[in-house]
């Protein structure tokens, strides 16, 4: 395959590239890169992810808004990643501003910086990012020679403690409004309107854009929010999410770049729908994405074919919330099949529920004398998955894994969480009982002369974080010592059981699931410690390794900002949160329900089986359309 041609030379010099890790990571020109004559676009845009190479490379709505800006022909999207520390040091040392893998330019020189935001822990990163392209951090301190500043992604459902550092926050799906917002730009920038004159039209004229510069918040005396309010006529007050209807008419990569080096997902990758049914009460993605949207069948087929025959990987995996709830999986698994066999290609099957058909499917997919397969109980005790709305029960548990164990499995992963709202020491010690109760399912149903060894069971526990607009929104947040705990608990309850020898146990770290909290629900005064902590040295604080807490606290207590005011505080049922003036498509009224019934360890059907009421119908489609699904409230 004929690699891109660079029309330029390498930012880093030889020298550079020996001394730090994985250069890799740094030249560009990997297949299916694509390369543009700069002077005959109209817009430039640097799309970055804020962590390592690796780890930007496997993220797949990098690679759709890639794909897509680049089939514009005035415009000209390059990629952007966090450098390593190494290079970070070198870059500060010998003052090379941060490029763009394409081209090699200065990010400084680029029309756009479009910063998509997976996950908290990468706050200092994104400060990082704006210090080595020579961007001004703050966003009133940018001219019209810099950048325009723009943030999408989950964590941009409560953009507000990085809401200083940005222009604009992309609301929702991005495949709606782009070419929109290109459009108003070239025009602006051909009459020779300022930034700040863009800005106000992005936000008054195109949906789904949220310019922070545009809206003023004032407090009570308590430090909650008092009111959140446009500061310019013809702002909107909400901003609705943008989403996409149909998945079938938006572009999709059929040739994604494929990395020199290993990335952490290697390999084509499917997305089947969009959305959850589940309702699960503590996951933010199965609100967020609401409705589920779903691809046609014959799509996949032939995306899969294409991308598979564009990129020569070994391994084709379907992407999707809840892979089992596909209407079409069976077909889809079995084309994919015959289509791999052929190829030598590997499928991997993540987000399976455990029933008879996706352990058949999984048994004729999987190596199973080498792979594990993974539940997620979340919680020990059945009052405790009632109260999180998980939708299964002990009995599905264990029939899942006696049926796994005479397909031929042995290793099983369990995942918990540890803190969730109305916990007791008796539902901790489900999480125990309940492995030993797995591993003796194993010995019960598998005769001895049939067993491929000893089961192997690994029990992983993270620890819960409340998060924006799910019902829990309104739940505390356990402290660091209290989660400490709660895993000691849970270790020494594990190894307190019969089969004590065949379970492993994990933990997450306390440290920094607090810190999680904290951005999670935090408001603009939090971007203060944000700065704070960067300067003093953090950075890629979702790497264990990397992790400064005592920083962290640091730069709490220089910025008088108390962590216990949004982690561990009991919330009212009235109070304003930082992000109540953006609408993700759920009502608040829907999530206060959900939240009651939570306290009151109610279930919720699925949104198949019984509509809730959500909300999510006004957007006329998916599975709200469904004949199961029509919502009736």
């Amino acid at each position: 395959m004929k690699l891109p041609v660079m029309d330029s030379k390498l930012a880093l010099s030889d020298e550079i590239l020996m001394a730090v890790e994985k250069p890799a990571r740094y030249i560009g020109g990997e297949v299916n890169a694509v390369i543009k004559k700069k002077d005959q676009v109209d817009v430039r845009f640097a799309m970055c992810f804020p962590d390592v190479y690796e780890i930007g490379m496997s993220h797949l709505g990098m690679q759709i808004l890639y794909d897509m800006f680049n089939r514009w022909e005035d415009v000209w999207c390059e990629r952007v990643y966090s450098p390593w520390t190494d290079l970070d040091q070198i870059m500060r040392r010998k003052k090379i501003p941060l490029f763009a893998l394409e081209s090699q330019d200065p990010v400084k020189e680029f029309d756009f910086l479009g910063i998509t935001i997976q996950y908290e822990m990468c706050y200092t990163n994104i400060l990082q990012v704006l210090e080595l392209s020579q961007i001004p951090l703050h966003a009133l301190e940018r001219t019209d020679e810099d950048p325009i500043v723009i943030g999408g992604g989950p964590c941009s459902y409560n953009p507000e403690p990085i809401a200083a550092f940005f222009d604009i926050f992309y609301i929702g799906e991005g495949e709606t409004q782009y070419r929109a917002l290109m459009d108003l730009y070239k025009q602006c920038k051909e009459n020779g309107y300022s930034r700040n004159a863009f800005l106000l039209r992005a936000a008054r004229e195109i949906p789904g854009m949220y310019v922070p510069s545009l809206y003023d918040v004032s407090y009570h005396e308590d430090g909650t929010i008092k009111a959140f309010t446009p500061n310019q006529e013809g702002v909107p007050e909400r901003i609705l999410k943008e989403i996409v209807m149909d998945l079938d008419e938006v572009p999709y990569p059929m040739k994604p770049v494929v990395p020199y080096i290993k990335a952490t997902q290697d390999r084509v990758v499917l997305e089947i729908q969009r959305g959850c049914i589940r309702g699960c009460r503590f996951c933010q993605a199965g609100q967020l994405y609401r409705p589920v949207r779903e691809k046609s069948v014959e799509t996949l087929k032939k995306y899969a074919t294409e991308m598979l025959k564009n990129t020569g990987y070994e391994e084709i995996s379907l992407s999707s919330l809840s892979s089992s709830d596909y209407t079409w999986l069976e077909e889809l698994v079995n084309y994919l099949m015959d289509t791999c066999r052929e190829n030598h290609v590997n499928i991997a099957l993540p987000s399976l529920r455990i029933d008879a058909f996706s352990l058949d499917v999984m048994s004729k997919v999987q190596d199973v004398k080498k792979s594990s397969l993974t539940f997620a109980p979340e919680a020990g005790s059945q009052r405790l998955r009632d109260v999180i709305n998980k939708g299964l029960t002990e009995e599905v548990i264990l029939e899942g894994a006696g049926m796994a164990f005479e397909g031929g499995w042995n290793k099983v992963k369990l995942y918990f969480m540890l803190g969730l709202p109305t916990e007791t020491e008796e539902d901790i010690y489900g999480i125990a009982d309940l492995c030993n109760k797995i591993a003796a399912t194993y010995y019960d149903r598998i005769p001895k002369e049939k067993r491929t060894g000893p089961v192997q069971i690994t029990a992983s526990t993270s620890f819960f974080i409340p998060k924006p607009f799910t019902p829990f929104q309104w739940a505390r947040m356990c402290t660091k010592d209290e989660f400490i705990k709660k895993a000691g608990y849970t270790k020494h309850s594990i190894h307190s059981q019969l089969n004590q020898k065949r379970i492993k146990y994990n933990w997450h770290e306390a440290d920094v699931s607090v810190m999680e909290g904290v951005f999670a629900r935090g408001d603009r005064k939090v971007a203060d410690v944000i700065e704070t902590a960067y300067k003093k040295g953090c950075l890629y604080d979702s790497w264990g390794e990397s992790y400064k807490n005592d920083l962290w606290l640091e730069a709490f207590d220089e910025c008088n900002v108390d962590i216990a005011f949004y982690t561990t505080r009991e919330r009212s049922l009235d109070e304003i949160f930082p992000w109540d003036f953006l609408d993700c498509g759920v009502t608040k009224e829907f999530l206060k329900r959900e939240w009651l019934k939570a306290i009151d360890e109610k279930v919720s059907p699925n949104c198949r089986m019984q509509c809730q009421g959500c909300g999510a119908a006004r957007f006329g489609g998916g599975v709200c359309t469904e004949e199961k699904g029509v919502c009736a409230l």
